[in-house]
């Protein structure tokens, strides 16, 4: 009896000592324990997402590989690998296994080793969540307590949903969908049964058990897996039988890119991180739709890249990039000396590396870096005549080996057709921008040939002189100041003393043409120098320059000194289509933005764009052609608002910088470079320096060419009502002249020779884009505003004009600046026959 009771007040005592510890430890850890609202509202850690306007997926950004999935989309096949592998009592312990706990304390008092941790996926949940991986006590005590917690709190269901979601996997995959889409590029419903055993057997070591790294051990993972489903009645028998049969399938997918823009995406990922600090910009989940529309953003980085290989193989081909072995003195490698020799070779651009095999009279045989045997015909080697200078390329080659030599490595690109035609690594660059020019919005940007060779964003980075581009705005502020298309300058040279440098300044047109009295909708339309200079003198240096201001442009880019007539400002190409577009929209400064709207991880939108239009305050209510869409509208990159409304916004117009007036005659004048003017039956018709665009066969287009002393920088920039697109290339080394080829007799007549100039390196690339940007789009022109009056006029001296023939036609001026006086006696040699006017220099 006495026994019994020392006995009982022995279990009494400790049961009394184990309470009070139990609510030591408890207020000890309560501090670790998380609230209700953290544990309710936890977020994972999930990559930025970033989209073009259509929903196609540009780029992701973020330190873990996450894409959450709900307990409904799992399949029920992954969660019985999960229970039966590391938790088989989760829906029926409290957040803890007793079973599990006894086992894990046996292993330790028998062997002092903690080798066993005894956590259910509840106390796992735990310390992924709010715990480390460090074996202590007191960690293992933390967990219990936060389990328990975490019981009390959500469901079995959500439990598993947030631990399947967070688990980490290897490879930077966290949750068992990122694993899918990181080891087998597949949603979870398309997963079979091995892989997702596989993917089971990854949260016990995701590094040692990896299938990429270590094949065998995760197979034989993935075996115990599909064992321990056998044992839990979750498989028969003759399905393990069969899946333990299946090979490793597992290799390494990264994200699923739908839209490959890397400066677009780059820019993004800047301005989250610029707004929401880099931590919650790369792991909160943000899904960042762009303003660039898919087709438009991959037709502009092909046009770009394109052109810039257009330009360096008319300037010849510079050898190979490097040889492989010497065929004179050495015998040639193995085929897989030479793939050993190619694999470090990284790959840039549409550009492949390749070895020559052996050279034939007009072919060649290579091997390319992915093993594939190829023959590379005549037709797609014969452009390759040798590289000597910028400005000379030598004889067109007769036959193969005047080019390549065996063991030589070179690069190649494939054609539409399948084949390979020999290329090489342009050393030009390039930026391309296009507009809306009714709102800002960015449809395609292009900072360079490739994003992994440079990471240099040309598009708004690069300030260069845009030579002739600054003419329309030359114009604008000539117009602004008594000026008018029908005004006759004389087309002759300058030639005057400048005190300061002890020289004369003595600018000139280019081609040094010159025409006498001209027009100044023919002197715009045909470049001519002299006749810009004499514009800002006549309107004033000063007054000029801050016109130029309302555009946009910077005060420290606008040199104040009479070569900005010749366009030695300092603009990027952003810019310029910023500026370029007030012509298009009828006056008004836009904002350019590139994003869209900004949605969080649960799809919540938290901003949605709302851009100045081009618009008139008192005509909003029937400007129904400038209406947002309220599923696409977009912010500019400075314009952001912290949360969407259920309402559309109210309309704010931009601001308004010239007239409409003045917009539609500076359009209507730069309309005239691409078409022309003039009679070709009378021998009086005249071209404009960017007549290429008439390959487009639209009548809406208005566009300009630039180029600078010794063509350094090239531009084209134009539009219609609704497209405003700006193309430079040139070399990042300012000062270095983009040259000129001579013509090569094994190409067709259709191949560009000279001297490089805007016309020929950069708007190339323009019509190819706008080929497709204007595809299937009706024409846009750019319709004349009220305020304008349209007279006939004598083209040899602006006045009014009775005839009705070639020597006259109906120019536009604005009310009260028409001439008032006819003219008396038509001159008829003020004509010059002119079959064909070169682009210009400046």
């Amino acid at each position: 009896m006495i026994l019994f009771k020392r006995t009982l007040q022995f279990f009494i005592i400790c049961t009394f000592l184990g309470l009070i510890t139990l609510a030591s430890l408890y207020y000890y850890v309560k501090s670790d324990i998380p609230s209700v609202q953290v544990l309710k509202d936890v977020q994972l850690q999930t990559p930025m997402q970033v989209f073009s306007r259509d929903g196609l997926l540009i780029n992701q950004f973020g330190e873990k590989r996450r894409i959450p999935a709900s307990i409904k989309e799992i399949p029920q096949p992954l969660i019985d690998a999960i229970l039966a592998t590391e938790d088989t009592r989760f829906y029926e312990h409290i957040g803890i296994d007793p079973i599990g706990i006894v086992r894990s304390a046996i292993v330790l008092i028998s062997t002092g080793e903690k080798k066993q941790g005894a956590s259910t996926i509840t106390m796992q949940l735990a310390r992924n969540f709010f715990l480390t991986r460090e074996k202590a006590y007191i960690r293992k005590v933390k967990e219990i307590f936060i389990a328990l917690h975490i019981e009390n709190l959500l469901s079995k269901d959500e439990i598993l949903a947030l631990y399947l979601n967070k688990i980490e996997l290897g490879n930077r995959a966290f949750g068992i969908g990122a694993a899918a889409q990181v080891y087998y590029g597949k949603e979870l419903s398309e997963l079979n049964l091995a892989q997702m055993a596989m993917i089971a057997g990854l949260p016990k070591a995701p590094s040692a058990l990896n299938p990429i790294r270590n094949p065998q051990r995760a197979k034989a993972r993935r075996n115990v897996v599909l064992g321990r489903m056998l044992d839990e009645g979750f498989i028969t028998q003759q399905v393990y039988n069969e899946t333990i049969q299946q090979p490793i399938t597992a290799r390494f997918h990264g994200a699923e890119i739908d839209l490959y823009a890397p400066y677009i995406s780059e820019m993004v990922r800047a301005e989250m991180v610029a707004r929401y600090g880099y931590e919650r910009a790369y792991n909160s989940g943000f899904k960042v739709f762009t303003s660039v529309e898919s087709d438009v953003q991959a037709a502009a980085q092909k046009a770009l890249v394109d052109n810039l290989h257009a330009y360096d193989m008319r300037h010849g081909y510079r050898g190979a990039e490097t040889h492989l072995w010497d065929h004179e003195t050495q015998s040639a490698l193995s085929q897989q000396a030479i793939l050993e020799k190619l694999a470090p070779v990284k790959e840039i651009g549409p550009l492949l590396a390749a070895a020559v095999l052996d050279v034939g009279e007009q072919s060649a045989n290579v091997l390319l870096k992915n093993g594939e045997q190829a023959t590379l015909s005549w037709d797609n080697l014969k452009w390759a005549r040798k590289y000597i200078t910028r400005y000379r390329q030598s004889f067109a080659p007769k036959t193969a080996n005047e080019i390549l030599v065996p063991g030589a490595q070179i690069w190649l690109r494939k054609n539409d057709d399948g084949s390979y035609l020999l290329s090489q690594l342009p050393e030009a660059a390039s930026a391309l921008v296009s507009l809306d020019p009714n709102d800002g919005r960015i449809k395609a940007i292009v900072g360079g040939y490739s994003f992994e060779q440079s990471q240099y964003n040309r598009a708004v980075q690069a300030k260069r002189q845009v030579g002739s581009n600054i003419k329309p705005f030359i114009y604008s502020a000539a117009l602004e100041n008594g000026y008018t298309l029908a005004s006759i300058l004389n087309d002759a040279p300058i030639n005057q003393w400048d005190k300061s440098l002890g020289v004369a300044w003595r600018p000139k047109n280019s081609p040094a043409v010159y025409n006498g009295p001209i027009r100044i909708r023919r002197a715009l339309a045909q470049s001519k120098n002299v006749i810009s200079v004499r514009l800002l003198r006549g309107v004033g240096l000063n007054r000029t320059a801050d016109h130029l201001l309302k555009f946009g442009f910077q005060n420290s880019d606008i040199n104040r000194s009479e070569s900005l007539a010749l366009g030695s400002a300092s603009i990027t190409p952003l810019e310029l289509a910023r500026g370029m577009s007030t012509f298009a929209n009828g006056g008004h400064l836009i904002t350019p933005y590139f994003i869209s709207e900004i949605q969080d991880s649960a799809g919540n939108v938290l901003f949605k764009a709302q851009p100045q239009l081009a618009c008139d305050a008192d005509a909003v209510a029937h400007e129904d052609s400038f209406a947002l869409d309220s599923n696409l509208a977009s912010p500019t990159t400075n314009a952001f608002t912290e949360s969407a409304t259920d309402h559309a916004p109210a309309v704010e117009c931009a601001p308004r910088i010239i007239s409409k007036q003045n917009a539609f005659l500076i359009a209507d004048a730069m309309h005239s470079a691409v078409w022309g003017g003039g009679s070709w039956a009378h021998k009086t018709g005249w071209s404009g320096t960017g007549w290429r665009a008439q390959a487009l066969e639209r009548r809406d287009l208005s566009g300009k060419t630039g180029t600078t002393n010794d063509s350094v920088d090239t531009w084209f920039s134009g539009f219609n009502r609704n497209v405003m697109t700006s193309v430079w290339v040139g070399f990042d080394n300012p000062g270095n002249p983009l040259g000129r080829s001579t013509y090569n007799s094994n190409l067709d007549k259709s191949q560009i020779s000279g001297a490089e100039s805007g016309a020929k390196t950069a708007q190339p690339a323009w019509v190819d884009f706008m080929r497709v940007a204007l595809k299937e789009q009706p024409e846009a022109p750019i319709e004349p505003p009220e305020g304008l009056v349209s007279i006939r006029i004598d083209l040899a001296t602006g006045l009014l004009s009775q005839k009705n023939d070639y020597t006259s036609r109906f120019e536009y001026f604005e009310k009260g600046t028409a001439p008032t006086k006819y003219v008396m006696q038509h001159v008829e040699d003020v004509f010059e026959e002119e079959t064909k006017t070169e682009e210009e220099l400046f």
